[in-house]
Formats: structure tokens, C-alpha cells, sequence
């Protein structure tokens, strides 16, 4: 995603925004306590993603944030995105995201052991994990496909070499550390290059490196190419350049954020051609929705009151229910993609919420705590960018440096506490959903589930009928067993996982 601007009008943004919040006028609306409804989902297929990209956690959590459940209570915040129905994590890659005195580049600083890290807590939830490499060392998008600073220099041969030796040896330092992958990006956004090439044949032979990489790692783990703008015809034509240049791939992906790409509608009709045409999955990547216009960090928001608030494809109000709302229309157009070819959503960025909260305050106290966010993002990477990036990037992120642009659009409230809007991942489920391991059918996963497997095991007596006790079939090969007991209390304690224990799962 794009989530900053080089325009004057950004400049007079934010000053009117500095000058409102100095005054107080700001206050961040939502509140764990307001309730949001949502219709189910007839789901066509039964690995629909629900996905979630947290990429800048690891920076949050060291400039001291605390991610809290509906009840305030403080949790894991990949244990809260798995109670609220999420069954996929992404996270994305950058090969060096450090200044030559090693200062992070911010944005996460998402480098491979970032990206591990990531993967290894998501996997104790029984969280799967998308691995989205950018191959380059910050930020890849339409605008710009900068090649990482380790390859500038090399011909296509050799960068083609790196970039297949990189995939691979990054997917096994992310498997060694628990992580379970079942998707992986060859680039990020990459409708006119990648890695620095943006000539269709030097393109093809880089996603096909990526891709051989992956094939070669795992036969299990699908290969995504992922685009944006699908407002445009031009994404279509992209889908033809894959298939004309024979690149390996198994999903098409987009990202969809109503404010620019255009209606969903369209967006369904976009992934359609591909299904059609070329019988490959369809994804969005990635989208993202306001639930308030309000800021809370003190650096300007991509959506705000006067930015990209309005238009004919922002349909749902600023609040968690128009939160929710959004998600669940952009699940739905997946849905109906053609040839049951729509395989999920991932959304982006739903905690990147601020490192300091400014609602409220004005004057002084308002001052005071800008100045300490700015020294957080700086010192941590936890902005979207921090003033080292200007070693790599000294025409755009290198001057439009700050926090976080989205923290408006995230799941949880300034303190970190998860809004109803969560829910939503859980709650456009179907009916019968349960969650695997939930052998009591109570929507929790604990030592109680482990007790009624050795009772059913040892044939005593209990009062839960058989459909719900197969839930705890962990294993799900057809027959409830003492081992799924042992797997169950593998996952209680923490420990690595074989099976996706906790995970949300529905009937089709």
C-alpha cells in the first residue's frame, strides 16, 4: 500500500490537522463497548483466507504498545486475532532495511527475522502465514520497485540467481522458526515491475525464479502475483502477461481500497476474467476501512476529513460497524468470484494503531507527546518510516518520514483494546462454525477440551453429543483419538504445532 503523498495539499493537511488537534477538536470515537452485527457469509470454499497483516507488531510492542482484548484484559494480540475469527497472518519482507550505521528504516523494519518472529508467535495460535517479499529494501508499490541495494548493480542473471537463492533461504529461516506458510508473494504491487525490471520478459523471469523457489521448497505452499489499481483494465492485461509469458503461479491477487479501486462490482468481475480465463484462485491482498476520521498519533492519516473521505465506492459509515461492514462486502465480492475461485481477503495493517495517543490533548501536552512518538519511530521503526530511509529513498519516504498513516483503520482503539469490529472475521462465518479443538463445543480451546477427549477415548460417560466432540478431531483424519488430546495440550502450553489448533473453521 501507498500510504503517504508528496503533494502541497499533504503539507496543508497536516498543518490543519496539527492546528485542530492542538485545539482538541479530535477524539477518537469508537469504544470496545459499542456492538456491530454482521450477516454470514455461504462461504464456497473451505479455505476462504481471513487474513490479517500485522507486519509492524514487532515495532509497536518495543515502543511500548499493549494490545488488549474486549474485556481490556492484555493478550497476545495474534491470540486476539485468532479468538476473533482470523486464520491468516501476513507479513512482509524486505531483504535490508538498514542505513549503513544499521538504523532501521522503519516501517516495521521488516526484514527476514522480523518476518520469522512474526510467523513464530502467529503459528503457536495455529495461524497460518503469508509471506509477502517486496524484493527491495523498503517500500514496493506502483510507484516505485526499487531494487534492494545488494542487487543494484547486478545483470539480470545475477539478480535473477539472488533473487531465487533469497526466496528460498528466507522461507527456511521463517519455517525453522515454528511459522506455518501457506501462501508466499513474489513482489508486492508489482503492476509495472519488480526489483528494479519492468520489462515483461525480465519480469517473468523474475516471478518464475520466486516461483521455482517455492515449488522447490514445499509443494504445499501456493505462489501469489499481486497487482493493484483493478479499477483499471490494465490489471487485466497483466493476467494475460502471466499467462503469454508462462510464469508459475497459482493466485491472483489485488489489493481494494474503495477510496481508489473503483466498485465492487468490478472488483468481482476483475478477478472473474482471471478465474475464467486462466482457472487460478483469486485473492485481495490487501484493503482497509476508517471505523473514525479522527487521528491519534499526531502524523496525518491516507483517509481523514479532508482526504479521501468521500467518493461513490465509500459506502459505509466511519465507525465499527462501517468497519465491519466494508470487510465483509469485500469477503462477499470474493466470494462471488466465478468457478468458486475467490479464496480470500487479507487486510492491511489492522494494528497499526499509535505508539503515543495526542486525542484530547492540546497546546503543550500536545507537543510534548508528538515529540516522544517521533523519538519512538525513529528509534524503534515503528512509523511508517523513520528519517534513516533517506540512505535508500531520499526523494520520498527520506522527506515524508513519520508514524503510522492508518492507525484510524486498525482493529483497536489508541490504549490497544480490540474494537467489536474484529469480530467481524469471526462472525461472517457460517452457521455451524466451530473452532478446531473445541472438543465442548464452548468457542474456547482449553484443558476441559483435552478432558472430554480422554473421557470419550476411555468411553466414559459425558453429556456433549458426537458432532461436537469431533471437533476436537485435530488431526482431522476422521477419528477422535488420544493423540489429538496430546495435540490439544501441545497448544495450551505453547508449544510448536503440527495442526492449526484454535483456528475457526466452517462447514460447506
Amino acid at each position: 500500500m501507498t500510504h503517504f503523498s508528496k503533494s502541497p495539499f499533504r503539507r496543508l493537511t497536516c498543518l490543519i490537522l496539527a492546528i485542530l488537534l492542538t485545539a482538541g477538536v479530535f477524539a477518537v470515537s469508537a469504544t470496545a463497548e459499542q456492538s456491530v452485527t454482521v450477516e454470514p457469509i455461504a462461504f464456497r470454499n473451505p479455505d476462504f483466507v481471513r487474513g490479517m497483516d500485522v507486519s509492524s507488531v514487532i515495532t509497536l510492542e518495543k515502543s511500548g504498545v499493549i494490545f488488549r482484548n474486549r474485556d481490556g484484559d492484555r493478550e497476545d494480540i495474534f491470540k486476539i486475532l485468532a479468538d476473533n475469527g482470523v486464520n491468516t497472518i501476513r507479513a512482509r519482507v524486505w531483504n535490508d532495511p538498514y542505513d549503513s550505521n544499521r538504523n532501521g528504516y522503519g516501517g516495521g523494519n521488516n526484514d527476514v527475522a522480523t518476518a520469522a518472529k512474526i510467523g513464530q508467535r502467529a503459528a503457536k495460535y495455529g495461524l497460518n502465514l503469508l509471506v509477502d517479499f517486496h524484493y527491495s529494501d523498503f517500500w514496493a508499490d506502483p510507484g516505485k520497485q526499487k531494487a534492494p541495494k545488494a542487487w543494484a548493480n547486478m545483470t539480470l542473471s545475477e539478480k535473477t540467481a539472488a533473487l531465487k537463492a533469497f526466496t528460498t533461504e528466507s522461507l527456511k529461516t521463517i519455517r525453522d522458526a515454528g511459522a506455518h506458510i501457506t501462501m508466499v508473494q513474489i513482489g508486492n504491487e508489482t503492476n509495472l515491475g519488480i526489483a528494479g525490471e519492468n520489462s515483461w520478459t525480465n519480469m517473468a523471469q523474475l516471478y518464475n525464479a520466486g516461483s521455482q523457489a517455492v515449488r522447490e521448497f514445499s509443494s504445499e505452499i501456493r505462489v501469489m502475483i499481486h497487482y493493484t489499481n483493478p479499477e483499471n483494465t490494465y490489471i487485466r492485461t497483466m493476467a494475460d502477461f502471466l499467462h503469454d509469458y508462462q510464469v508459475d503461479y497459482d493466485i491472483f491477487a489485488t489489493s481494494y481500497y474503495p477510496c481508489w479501486h473503483g466498485s465492487l462490482e468490478n472488483l468481482t468481475d476483475t478477478l472473474s476474467y482471471v478465474a475464467e480465463k486462466y482457472d487460478k484462485y483469486t485473492m485481495v491482498a490487501e484493503t482497509s476501512y476508517p471505523y473514525t476520521l479522527s487521528d491519534s498519533d499526531g502524523h496525518a492519516n491516507t483517509i481523514s476529513e479532508w482526504n479521501n473521505c468521500t467518493g461513490e465506492n465509500m459506502l459505509w459509515d466511519f465507525t465499527p460497524q462501517g468497519q465491519a461492514n466494508e470487510v465483509r462486502a469485500v469477503m462477499n465480492a470474493v466470494n462471488n468470484v466465478k468457478n468458486g475461485k475467490g479464496l480470500g481477503m487479507c487486510y492491511w495493517e489492522g494494528a497499526w494503531i499509535t505508539v503515543g495517543d495526542v486525542s484530547g490533548l492540546s497546546s503543550t501536552a500536545y507537543s510534548d507527546r508528538l515529540e516522544k512518538n517521533k523519538a519512538l519511530w525513529e528509534r524503534d521503526g515503528s512509523g511508517w518510516a523513520s528519517s534513516f530511509c533517506a540512505e535508500f529513498d531520499p526523494d520520498d519516504a527520506g522527506k515524508w518520514y513519520g508514524g503510522s498513516a492508518v492507525d484510524n483503520q486498525a482493529f483497536f482503539s489508541p490504549d490497544g483494546t480490540a474494537l467489536p469490529s474484529l469480530g467481524v472475521f469471526r462472525d461472517v462465518l457460517p452457521q455451524g462454525a466451530y473452532r478446531l479443538g473445541d472438543a465442548d463445543g464452548d468457542d474456547t480451546i482449553d484443558v476441559i477440551d483435552v478432558t472430554v477427549i480422554q473421557r470419550k477415548c476411555a468411553k466414559i460417560n459425558q453429556r456433549i453429543d458426537d458432532t461436537t466432540l469431533m471437533h476436537g478431531d485435530v488431526n482431522e483424519n476422521g477419528i477422535l483419538e488420544i493423540v489429538d488430546a496430546a495435540y490439544i495440550q501441545r497448544y495450551l502450553i505453547n508449544a510448536p504445532l503440527q495442526y492449526p489448533i484454535g483456528i475457526w473453521k466452517f462447514p460447506v
